[in-house]
């Protein structure tokens, strides 16, 4: 283990994100009890962090493999004075704020895929699941899950996912403290956060444009049943996916699986 509480919340003390740490050995779900915490009325920027989980959640009800001592697995819980509509952007800001702190550590080989996966050298090292609760039209709170494979050797993950998935060590080579580095996304967290708020989302749109891995590459979004194809060419100003299908057709996809297709 290479968390100290102590020194993890001296360091954190005073910050926005990060300034009251629930921390477990063990639990199901970190997004599970941030949310259990906002619905008694934690303060913004409370967050969780486990070792490892047990039911570790990824979209569309998928599990995030969660084992102990390698990783970094977190909840953090904002309270956004924003519609509810704009909730699906507060993701995009915490994919660009862990890609950027990524970027630290292999500069030119992070990207971003639509809506919330992180990719190192074309494989994914993070995921990101944002879930809400709302009070009438406004937001009560919404909770930034993010799994972040750090110290993870290719022979511990499940052999089904060792072909699409990574971690920071086998990228870089070496072991990363963790507790340097989930400091750090907390900080860049902040960063994006107030200037989401001040500045609304553009600045963040024009950021995640630079990660991205899916401008100008054919794309396969499914969502439920349906499918949609077509050329990725950027993200609007709510965060959706913007497409050129066949005809010629630009179509906006505001949620949903997206793929790159291979030629």
């Amino acid at each position: 283990m290479d968390w100290n509480l102590e020194i993890l919340e001296k360091s954190l003390a005073g910050k926005l994100i990060g300034h009251k740490v629930y921390y477990y050995p063990e639990i199901g779900s970190t997004n599970d009890e941030a949310y259990r915490l906002g619905v008694d009325g934690v303060p913004e920027g409370s967050v969780v962090i486990a070792e490892s989980q047990t039911k570790g959640k990824g979209r569309n009800a998928r599990s995030w493999y969660s084992p102990a001592g390698l990783n970094i697995y977190t909840s953090v819980i904002l309270r956004p004075p924003i519609a509810p509509s704009a909730a699906p952007q507060i993701s995009l800001v915490a994919g660009v704020a862990v890609a950027e702190q990524l970027e630290r550590y292999c500069a030119g080989r992070v990207k971003l895929k639509w809506p919330n996966d992180i990719l190192l050298t074309g494989k994914k090292v993070c995921g990101i699941l944002a879930e809400m609760k709302t009070a009438a039209d406004s937001i009560d709170f919404v909770i930034i899950g993010i799994g972040l494979n750090v110290n993870m050797q290719l022979h511990q993950f499940p052999v089904e996912i060792q072909t699409i998935a990574t971690s920071l060590r086998e990228v870089i080579g070496y072991e990363i403290p963790r507790q340097e580095l989930i400091i750090g996304i907390y900080e860049n967290m902040t960063k994006w956060y107030k200037q989401f708020l001040e500045d609304g989302f553009e600045p963040i749109r024009k950021k995640w444009l630079e990660y991205s891995a899916m401008a100008g590459q054919r794309v396969q979004v499914v969502f439920r049943d349906k499918k949609i194809c077509g050329e990725a060419l950027g993200i609007d100003e709510q965060g959706s996916l913007i497409l050129l299908d066949k005809n010629g057709k630009t179509i906006k996809v505001s949620a949903g699986d997206a793929t790159i297709l291979k030629e």
